[in-house]
């Protein structure tokens, strides 16, 4: 089976999976943020082949998300920084971790992030950066793809007919994923 280019699709989430969708590359970026920066501790944190660390930590400085910074000339080593671009994946890292604590850490966070300000444990959540309200809902955003007036991808590659996607994606499926009310509303994105 051959593998999609994600970085060929028109999607600011699959533009972000083709860089660091592998999840190699996401565990290093994690350790970067713990202020991991030299090519050994990550390979004795992870655990990690050294010719698989190396291909990763290669990509990740091709795509701009680490720079290299020599700390000695002989031999020469380099340390592996995050560069402004990298750290802009705090937030999505962070949400990828509370997720993991809310659904899949069954003796509890294994790391608390504490504010240095009041000192408290950051639970970051989405606000509009206009009135600073909470938006943690799809609700709370409306439908971005009518409000862009942009036409759903799944229209341009496999048409509108509601049978399509009632063949593979069930009602048992979507009544158990999406509840009540939201099983329309997930057909009408497939077809929009």
């Amino acid at each position: 089976m051959q593998r999609t280019n994600l970085g060929d699709m028109n999607c600011s989430v699959a533009q972000c999976l083709a860089v660091v969708g592998e999840w190699w590359s996401l565990l290093i970026l994690r350790d970067a943020f713990l202020g991991v920066t030299r090519f050994d501790h990550f390979q004795a944190r992870l655990g990690i082949a050294r010719n698989i660390l190396t291909e990763r930590l290669n990509r990740l400085v091709e795509d701009g998300l680490l720079k290299r910074v020599p700390y000695e000339d002989h031999p020469p080593r380099s340390e592996y920084r995050l560069t402004p671009k990298g750290s802009d994946l705090w937030h999505v890292m962070t949400a990828m971790r509370q997720w993991g604590d809310r659904w899949a850490a069954p003796n509890g966070p294994p790391l608390k992030i504490r504010h240095t300000g009041c000192g408290r444990v950051v639970q970051v959540v989405p606000v509009c950066s206009h009135c600073g309200e909470r938006a943690t809902r799809i609700a709370d955003v409306g439908n971005p793809w009518l409000d862009a007036g942009i036409v759903g991808l799944s229209t341009l590659r496999y048409g509108t007919d509601p049978d399509y996607w009632r063949k593979w994606f069930p009602a048992d499926f979507i009544t158990e994923s999406f509840p009540g009310q939201f099983r329309n509303w997930f057909y009408s994105l497939l077809t929009m």
